[in-house]
This record gives C-alpha cells, structure tokens and sequence, in this order.
C-alpha cells in the first residue's frame, strides 16, 4: 500500500467498513417507479449539508414533490440539531439509514475522505447521489475508479456538487464552442481568489472539549487516512490538513474548472497535469496549501490554466481562447462575451448569465425521475476530479503527472 493511500488496520478498519457496508447489489430506481413524492436522506450534517437539506425542505414547502426524510452524521449534537429542525428522522451512520429510511436518494455532504465510502454505499444500496464535491479525497485515485465504474453499471443518477456549472451559461457555451464559434480551442484560463482562509481556520468548531466517543466516532471520521491521535480542531477544521482535504485545489477550483470543463464539450482525460504552490501567508497547524497554480494538457490541445490563492481576491475572468475568437466571461456583468478575432467571420455577441441557487438541486431530483444526466453528471465529476488528484500529486511530489490513457493510470515523471 503506497502512503498516498494508507488504509486503517484491525480492529478500527473492520469498524469503519462496518459502518459503510450495504450488503447486496440493488439497481437504481427506473422512470417508471419514481414515487409521487421522492425521498431524499442526507450524511453529514455540518454547514454544507445543513445547507443542502434546507434548501431541499424549502422546494418541498414550494410545492415540489420532495421531502427529507432523513439524516445521518457521526457526531451526535450536530444530527440531533438537523434532525429537529428538519423533522427527519436521525441516524448515526449512513448504513443505518439506507437499511431503515430506504431514501430514493442520498445527499452527501461529509468530509472528503468520506465522500466515495459513502457514495459507493450508496450507490451499492441502489439509491441516486448528489455528492458534495470534491468527488474523492486527492489520495483515492483507485477508489475513485471503483466509484465510476459501479454507478456506471448500476445507471445510478449521479449529480456532483459543483453547483456554478448549473449556470445554463456553460451549456450555451459548449454549444458556440461546437458551433465553431471561436475555432479551434487552443487555451483556457479560469481560477479562484479570496482573501482569507475562512474556509478551512475558519470552520466552526462546534465544542472545543469535545472528545472522541459515544456520539463523536473518530474512527469513522478518519476513514481510510493515517492514524492520528485526536485533535479538536482535526475534527472540526479539517480542510487544514492534507489527511482530510486538499485545501483549496479540491475544495475551491472544482467550482471554475467544472465550468470550463462543460464549455470545452465532452469530459476527457488530460496528457499531464503540473501545479506550483504552498503556504505563502497562512502557516500554522495548516499543511493544505494557501495559493496554487495549475496547468493542464490534452493531447492536441487546449491547455488550461488553474490558478489562485486564498491571500487575495483580487479575480480573473475565465477566458477560452480559439484559434477565430475568445469567450469571456466578464466579471463586470456577469456574461460570456464572445469575441471574434481580427479577419474572422464570426461576430460578436452575448450570453446573459442566470442564478443558479437550487438549480443544481433541483436538476437532480428532476433527473431520478426522468433517469437523464444532470448537469453535473459523474462523468464530468472524473474528468474534473483526475486533473485535480495529479496536481495535488504534482505539487506535493515535485513531479509532472502524466495519465496513462491505456491503463487509465496516474504516473508520476
């Protein structure tokens, strides 16, 4: 087993598995047995999943065929909070809920280290996904595999949580790019930038003398990561440390390469993948990285760029630049403009942007009904979450990754 995917041992790996577990293999729910009212369960009742959930019992209040019916989380006052705010019945770990509550589908909004355990629990269990991104902690390349395969062969309706590319901007885009509005597609640029880390110091933490035991399971929580003693701020601040995340190249740039991923058409994989970065302000307990560049190839082009820090907000707008004009998304006003380089034949226009605030949601739940392909489907989740795992190898190694197309493999030169 390499170290960039340390497994738990004994007594404490059997627990964590046995908390995952699903036996039996069931398909997904056809069109034709959607219930009148679907039934969604949620793991992971922190900010994010509290969100997700609330926003879920607000388009059933709205009148939309939904409820929440259920939610599972490993810490105990977090679960009971959600549970009573929600009227859903509370569960300590997700196995428990899909043997009991029998959700048609499952929001999972755990830790990263979590996300593919439970989405292949899930997914085993025969119930449709919405996974908070990043799909897999940056260390699980093979579990990753695994999750892909699976949900393919079971036709699982599968919605990764990069919510901006539910923006129909990105749509529209792919289509002009297609079109051959802007010719050949030569080079990409997009990225991240804001100005503190509240994002991983600054998540809440929920009790500061909260130890681990009945109502908080550390096992469970640390997964397949190495073995720590535990630490307050671990548990509740854990996009500090590269165990549980990969700060902000897994937590942040799934968002603006998602969207420049849909415009450049169907998900592939790149060539090679390089990143650059560290903690340039933010040290500390911190080991994730505050500001990180990428820089990824496909074979015959384009080449995409990555970039940003969480030391300053300061943006850039995304641009795809082709050989006959440039698309850009212009900050100023929230639009594509589409420009058309000097001889071109092609003019310039317009794509106005929409909101997007439960679209991302509401695309899934649409789609286990229809069994249609969401906006952000798996498949796009893999071709988005491999560059992202190579940068992370990439920076933390020193070395250029390079995708073995042929043996669908990360190789490290």
């Amino acid at each position: 087993m390499s170290e960039l995917s340390p497994q738990p041992r004994g007594a404490a790996r059997r627990r964590f598995l046995q908390t995952l577990g699903v036996a039996g293999v069931a398909p997904a729910a056809s069109a034709a047995q959607a219930p009148a009212k679907l039934k969604v369960g949620l793991v992971g009742c922190g900010g994010r999943g509290s969100h997700l959930a609330r926003r879920a019992k607000a388009l059933g209040d709205g009148g939309y065929p939904v409820e929440v019916t259920a939610v599972a989380d490993i810490y105990q006052p977090r679960l009971e909070r959600l549970s009573v705010a929600l009227g859903a019945k509370a569960y300590p770990t997700l196995e428990a809920m899909l043997r009991d509550a029998a959700p048609d589908g499952v929001i999972i909004a755990t830790p990263d280290r979590l996300h593919v355990h439970h989405a292949l629990a899930a997914v085993r269990a025969g119930k449709d996904v919405y996974c908070e991104k990043p799909l897999t902690h940056w260390a699980q390349f093979d579990l990753l595999k695994q999750l892909v395969a699976e949900a393919r062969q079971r036709k699982t309706v599968f919605q990764v949580g990069a919510q901006w590319v539910s923006d129909p901007i990105w749509t529209q885009a792919a289509q002009e790019i297609q079109k051959g509005a802007i010719g050949k597609v030569l080079h990409a640029q997009t990225g991240y930038f804001r100005r503190g880390d509240s994002g991983e110091r600054g998540m809440p933490v929920d009790d500061p003398k909260a130890q681990p035991g009945r109502g908080l399971d550390w096992d469970a929580f640390q997964a397949d990561a190495p073995r720590r003693e535990f630490a307050v701020s671990r548990f509740f601040q854990w996009r500090m440390y590269l165990d549980y995340s990969g700060g902000p190249i897994t937590d942040l740039y799934p968002h603006p390469l998602t969207q420049i991923l849909k415009a450049l058409g169907p998900p592939r994989m790149p060539s090679r993948v390089v990143a650059v970065g560290g903690r340039y302000l933010y040290n500390g307990e911190r080991d994730v990285p505050d500001t990180s560049d990428l820089l990824i190839e496909y074979p015959d082009g384009p080449s995409v760029a990555v970039l940003g820090t969480v030391g300053n907000s300061t943006g850039m707008d995304a641009v795809i630049r082709g050989s006959e004009g440039t698309l850009t998304f212009d900050q100023s006003f929230g639009g594509i403009v589409l420009r058309s380089m000097p001889g071109a034949k092609g003019a310039n226009r317009v794509l106005n942007s929409q909101r997007f605030e439960d679209n991302h949601l509401r695309d899934w739940l649409e789609c286990i009904r229809t069994r249609q392909a969401p906006v952000g489907d798996l498949e796009l989740g893999y071709a988005v979450q491999v560059p992202l795992i190579m940068a992370m190898r990439s920076l933390l190694e020193r070395k250029v990754a390079v995708w073995d197309a042929e043996r669908e493999e990360i190789r490290m030169v």
